[in-house]
């Protein structure tokens, strides 16, 4: 008796009572029931068939995966951005507006570099003759200590803009700055803690997070180009603009420019780089072109991965999606770059040539050159990458032809360059031939080598090779899919 109740529990399904047709149920009811049933059996079958055509339209549509490489500032950001202006170009003219407080921030950052050299000066007592330092004096004259003085209100714009692009309530504000550096810059007492904030630099992370907050700012105003949606308030815009002619007199400066030499501070060959437009940059309505949104430095950390349609070309690869990831390039984030390896398409490695004698920021005993050389190394010999198209950008040649012509020997660096022609064809060659002896002798299969000699800020050369790199990618994905 037991064993037939426990049946009789385990065997009871409630759904059944629920769908079971009642016991009083007329004829009419019973035909209205089987009509509604047999409606929500074809609304179901529909849902199912358009899961399944849109997931087949997924298949058929393809994917490109792109993952962009190289050391820091090597170029990989303003190379994303290019694909954007390039081919989402609605998305990327939308945002211009965002990038004026980036670029307001760069324009404070440069001018706070040249006061810290300036700084220096003061360093050795006026009994010293100056020997303690290689600029020749102890003080600096009063006309630039006037500047300094005028140009004291760009402090708390660099603090406002740095709230700006990343407040407070992001995670990411205390891994960037932290309490500690806030503390120090408002802070006067200390001056190594005010040297600790100074060499600091702000860096977000990739994607919209950053471009959200500023968006929250300039909510009551029109992100869209055009020459309106200027009339809100902009404190930093202003006070730049009251300051700009002094800007000017220090970066044209005779003994400003002789200090920044000895000291081997080359502003014109940093990102972000604008003293030479402040007539432009400065002026109260002044919006972003494109060009200043690819020079506009922004330093980025961590890995993003950026989706768009190819918008701008209207055959046969408008309906490929293209996923590009940007990672970060600091040593510490080299090893995240082996996660992406599985199932990317090709690889851009950029590779800045310009800067053979320069050294890591994160390891001074390290030269930069030598740096993307073991990386590239890695990147070759990887064996997830063996069927993988890596295309490389030896890059900032524009930076490499200025320092060559300038009578920097590339010798005194490069050993093995010998007594070739310091200029900048047989440098390029050179480099060319070397990354591409890396390429066919660590590759663990034959493939054919892709390298450019790029200036990724420079729009129509860098928007050339672009186009180049995409048809060669397209190419090798419709094979690999079996559509060519």
């Amino acid at each position: 008796m037991s064993g037939a109740v426990t049946k009789s529990v385990h065997d009871f399904d409630p759904l059944d009572e629920v769908l079971r047709p009642p016991i009083d149920e007329t004829e009419q009811d019973r035909v209205i029931r089987q009509a509604q049933e047999a409606e929500a059996r074809r609304v179901s079958q529909a849902i199912d068939d358009s899961i399944r055509a849109e997931k087949q339209a997924q298949k058929k549509k393809g994917i490109v995966r792109l993952l962009l490489l190289g050391q820091s500032e090597s170029g990989k950001s303003t190379t994303l951005r290019h694909f954007q202006k390039l081919y989402t170009p609605t998305a990327f003219h939308e945002e211009r507006i965002l990038w004026r407080s980036v670029i307001q921030l760069n324009i404070v950052r440069s001018v706070r570099t040249i006061l810290d050299a300036l700084s220096d000066l003061r360093l050795p007592t006026l009994d010293s003759g100056g020997e303690d330092s290689d600029d020749g004096g102890a003080n600096i004259p009063q006309e630039l200590e006037m500047l300094q003085m005028r140009l004291t209100p760009l402090r708390h714009i660099e603090a406002l803009l740095i709230a700006k692009l990343i407040p407070p309530s992001e995670d990411e504000a205390a891994s960037v700055i932290g309490s500690s550096a806030i503390s120090a810059y408002h802070s006067h007492r200390s001056r190594s803690s005010e040297r600790s904030w100074r060499a600091q630099e702000v860096f977000v992370r990739p994607g919209a997070t950053w471009k959200g907050a500023l968006a929250k700012s300039t909510r009551s105003r029109p992100v869209s180009l055009g020459t309106t949606g200027m009339q809100t308030r902009d404190e930093a815009q202003e006070v730049i603009h009251s300051c700009s002619y002094d800007i000017m007199a220090l970066w044209n400066d005779r003994l400003v420019r002789e200090v920044l030499r000895r000291r081997k501070i080359r502003l014109e060959e940093s990102p972000g780089f604008f003293l030479n437009d402040l007539d432009r940059v400065t002026a109260l309505n002044y919006t972003p072109n494109d060009d200043d949104v690819l020079r506009a430095r922004l330093k980025t950390v961590g890995v993003s991965e950026y989706r768009c349609e190819m918008e701008a070309v209207a055959g046969r690869e408008s309906g490929t999606e293209w996923r590009i990831v940007d990672v970060g390039g600091s040593r510490s984030q080299v090893p995240t770059w082996v996660p992406f390896f599985d199932d990317v398409d090709a690889i851009i490695f950029l590779a800045p040539i310009s800067s053979f004698d320069q050294v890591l920021a994160e390891d001074r005993s390290v030269n930069r050159l030598e740096d993307s050389v073991l990386l590239w190394k890695a990147v070759c010999s990887n064996k997830l990458l063996a069927n993988v198209d890596l295309v490389l950008f030896l890059n900032k040649c524009d930076i490499l032809d200025a320092k060559l012509t300038s009578g920097i020997r590339l010798s005194k660096y490069v050993r093995s360059y010998g007594d070739r022609p310091n200029d900048m064809e047989t440098a390029s060659k050179y480099f060319r031939s070397k990354f591409s002896a890396i390429h066919r002798e660590y590759s663990p299969l034959p493939r054919k080598f892709y390298g450019f000699c790029t200036t990724v800020t420079d729009t129509n050369t860098t928007a050339g090779i672009l186009a180049s790199v995409r048809d060669m990618v397209v190419r090798r994905h419709l094979k690999q899919s079996r559509l060519l």
